[in-house]
């Protein structure tokens, strides 16, 4: 018995046409498959929309009252492509994330998936039934609705075919992964096969095709994700455990992320407890900061630096509000204007003096970074933006990428 889950994004789901050529492609794969579970994004821009409602009414909006409001976007979605199948004469039905088991956890606006309970989805399943799942959302333990934070649709989809035990087919606008993005480099080769550590790095870093949850429990549950375009049958990329015969590169990728912003915080306390104070308050409000730089200043007092996603902006500057009272005399600057170029390949780990290779390229051509951060197996730059363009495309001709 074969069965795979799909998931297709709010663009893919924008307009009732495209919906339509969706349910067209939806009815082509339960040929090819016994068993389905589609998992659904909400239309087009919904979700802006009714947060956009949201700040309409409040600056800082409850985010258990928000969880409740942007959450009916995807159920929106999964109930009208069910009523097409059915229209179709095919047996569908949707399900809300709590209908499919789905049980979270954490922080209201960023919950995290704590497990799911299958049985309604094999019972319907057993039933003959396509099952339409609306994504991005679960129940916690208190009984709230609660959503999934960024590319939370992936990371249902991803966590179903983990449970299921099954591929998990994320259909998006792109015909697959690239190791660059080729609207900034045209020549960008697009991968067939990539592991999950590299594309974990990837998402993480800004590549804006997957989600790096999904990406983790991919991994974790050693589930294969085949990342295709809705709108056409071209081959996709695989994302799966490395195959360690084959050579690496030095660089698979070159994740870009404009969504970058840039705090700085200046004339604080130069001691540990500072720093604690200001990281605690973020890490409570589930912002993940990229890139740290603290340095002394004069009079016992110190500078912080960081980035963060550009959409964290409204907790970040709530977390910012009450840190100012804390410690009335620190100016605090934002800047925006900002993009992240990453070197990312698992070749790093052991392929030594590619860092050496990307400060000299950089140095060579006069190209100046705000920030920059390593791993094991990426460097990140912080760039004004006018240098994006040029960074990119010196990178990817440079490590033929």
């Amino acid at each position: 018995m074969s069965r795979a889950v799909l998931k297709f994004g709010g663009s893919s789901l924008a307009t009732i046409e495209l919906m339509e050529k969706v349910a067209q492609r939806v009815i082509r794969k339960k040929e090819q498959y016994d068993e389905l579970v589609v998992v659904v994004s909400a239309m087009g821009k919904t979700t802006n929309s009714l947060l956009s409602l949201a700040k309409s009414v409040s600056k800082y909006p409850n985010k258990r009252e928000v969880d409740l409001l942007i959450s009916t976007g995807e159920m929106v979605s999964a109930a009208l492509l069910a009523m097409m199948l059915q229209e179709k004469g095919h047996h569908a039905i949707a399900l809300t994330g709590f209908q499919a088991g789905i049980s979270t956890k954490g922080v209201h606006t960023k919950n995290k998936i704590a497990d799911i309970n299958v049985s309604n989805i094999e019972s319907k399943l057993k039933e003959g039934n396509i099952i339409i799942v609306a994504g991005f959302q679960g129940l916690n333990q208190d009984g709230e609705i609660t959503t999934l934070g960024r590319g939370g649709s992936d990371t249902t989809a991803v966590a179903i075919g983990a449970k299921l035990k099954c591929i998990a087919e994320i259909y998006t606008d792109v015909t697959g992964i690239y190791g660059v993005d080729p609207r900034i480099y045209p020549n960008a080769k697009q991968l067939l096969e990539i592991d999950y550590e590299e594309m974990k790095e990837m998402a993480f870093l800004g590549a804006k095709v997957m989600e790096p949850r999904s990406i983790d429990i991919a991994q974790n549950f050693g589930v294969t994700v085949y990342v295709a375009s809705a709108h056409t049958d071209e081959i996709g990329t695989y994302i799966k455990e490395k195959d360690s015969k084959m050579e690496e590169k030095k660089v698979t990728g070159i994740a870009v992320s404009d969504k970058v912003v840039m705090v700085t915080i200046r004339k604080i306390p130069y001691q540990s407890k500072t720093t604690a104070d200001l990281f605690r308050e973020l890490a409570k409000n589930e912002i993940n900061v990229d890139i740290i730089n603290q340095n002394p200043s004069v009079n016992g007092t110190m500078n912080i630096a960081f980035t963060a996603h550009v959409d964290d902006l409204d907790a970040i500057n709530e977390v910012l509000d009450n840190f100012k009272k804390l410690y009335p005399k620190a100016t605090i600057e934002q800047a925006s204007g900002l993009v992240k170029i990453s070197l990312i390949g698992s070749a790093m780990r052991t392929q030594s003096g590619i860092a050496a290779e990307a400060f000299e390229l950089l140095a060579e051509h006069g190209l100046e970074f705000r920030l920059v951060t390593t791993s094991e197996i990426s460097i990140s730059y912080t760039f004004d933006k006018t240098y994006k363009t040029k960074v990119v495309q010196l990178f990817a001709e440079h490590f033929n990428v």
